[in-house]
């Protein structure tokens, strides 16, 4: 069993090699992006910074000529939620911790991007920990350390017109959610999983994870389930805190989003106008 107090740092929306696609459809839905990052591992992103936490849109160039693209990974992998990410002040530790608990993971990776300020560029750094693959077929799980903590979280970039102001829940799909909820309990410790109606629950600091069936996603979502491209596992949905679902309606209906609706408690917004992930508003 490991020590680790798991928080979230980031989740991951993958636009493949659709990057400006992708950063439009997130403004229309009312989030407030960062300028366009270039990381030295090859890829691009724009992020939607919250309090604590974030969203990424992550893309690689176009693969042209084929084969030559650095991160195949993003190409190769669907449009949609594939990446969450939790956080860590000590990459080696979290990495000596989790091949205690039996988790296969690659050594510590530091890479960085340059961030364009006022009074000059600064590279942002990170140290990564990641999951090897086939450990989660549902996508990309990992740990991120910030070296420079200022250059991500700036107060221009957390202000979004929906409201938005963190991440309150990821949706996984599989088959058996057992599986992973067992994984999640050798990562942080049993006591950080619990059972729900047709799955698991990872509670990580005052966001969760919930595992599901697809029979559980789809009686969430309904109509605004993500299909799953045949896949048995997947990363599907994630919810976000917001101030005022007046002021998340009124966001998406001045960014024109198909399919959105409303409900009592939450404003849902269908994957197909949310680039394969189906999104979710909440108090």
């Amino acid at each position: 069993m490991t020590h680790l107090v798991p928080t979230l740092d980031h989740v991951v929306i993958n636009v493949r090699d659709r990057i400006d696609e992708g950063a439009e459809t997130y403004r229309k839905l009312g989030f407030t992006l960062t300028p366009r990052g270039y990381h030295t591992l090859g890829s691009m992103n724009h992020l939607a910074m919250f309090g604590t936490d974030y969203l990424e849109l992550i893309a690689a160039p176009p693969d042209d000529p084929p084969g030559t693209t650095k991160r195949p990974e993003i190409l190769a992998a669907p449009d949609g939620l594939n990446g969450l990410v939790f956080g860590t002040e000590d990459s080696a530790a979290t990495h000596f911790a989790m091949q205690r608990a039996g988790v296969a993971v690659f050594p510590p990776e530091q890479f960085s991007r340059p961030v364009a300020l006022p009074e000059g560029s600064r590279d942002a750094v990170f140290r990564t920990v990641r999951l090897m693959p086939g450990m989660v077929p549902a996508g990309r799980l990992y740990f991120c350390q910030h070296l420079t903590r200022d250059l991500v979280w700036r107060d221009e970039w957390r202000h979004h017109a929906n409201g938005a102001t963190g991440i309150a829940r990821a949706v996984i799909v599989a088959k058996d959610p057992l599986d992973l909820g067992e994984l999640f309990g050798r990562m942080f410790g049993p006591d950080s999983v619990r059972p729900i109606e047709g799955g698991r629950a990872l509670t990580v600091g005052v966001s969760r994870f919930d595992v599901v069936t697809p029979d559980g996603f789809q009686a969430d979502f309904d109509d605004a389930s993500s299909s799953g491209l045949g896949r048995d596992s997947y990363m599907a949905a994630l919810e976000f805190r917001t101030r005022s679902l007046d002021t998340t309606w009124s966001a998406l209906e001045r960014g024109r989003i198909a399919g959105a609706r409303r409900e009592t408690r939450r404003v849902i917004v269908p994957a197909s106008s949310a680039f394969g992930a189906t999104l979710a508003f909440c108090l």
